[in-house]
């Protein structure tokens, strides 16, 4: 498998516990105190470092520190999205469009020439 096939599944994966370590406290631990959210967090980032670890370093055989943050950033929003709809039930609204619109132009900028 190509390793920048290698880092987007694993980037995804990572970025999926991320979100949810960050933001899913927000709805499901909403009584608890912050202490108790913050330990259920880190508990969760665990796996997601375990992903992102081995994904950047993958991904680095094949492309540069910027064009890998770019690529996070991207799949950050591609699942932060959905997450935020279909989850946490936030409106969707037309500024998710714009700011993907802006990222895409950010992988234009990073990824030209490569």
């Amino acid at each position: 498998m190509p390793a920048s096939l290698q880092t987007l599944i694993l980037l995804t994966l990572s970025n999926v516990f991320m979100t949810f370590a960050w933001y899913a406290h927000l709805k499901d631990m909403n009584n608890q105190p912050w202490i108790a959210a913050a330990f259920a967090s880190w508990g969760i980032a665990a796996f997601e470092y375990l992903l992102q670890v081995p994904a950047n370093r993958i991904g680095f055989t094949v492309m540069s520190l910027p064009q890998l943050k770019i690529m996070q950033e991207v799949i950050a929003l591609s699942v932060f999205i959905p997450f935020a709809v279909l989850y946490m039930k936030v409106e969707l609204k037309w500024d998710f469009l714009w700011a993907s619109l802006c990222l895409v132009g950010a992988v234009y900028f990073m990824f030209r020439g490569a």
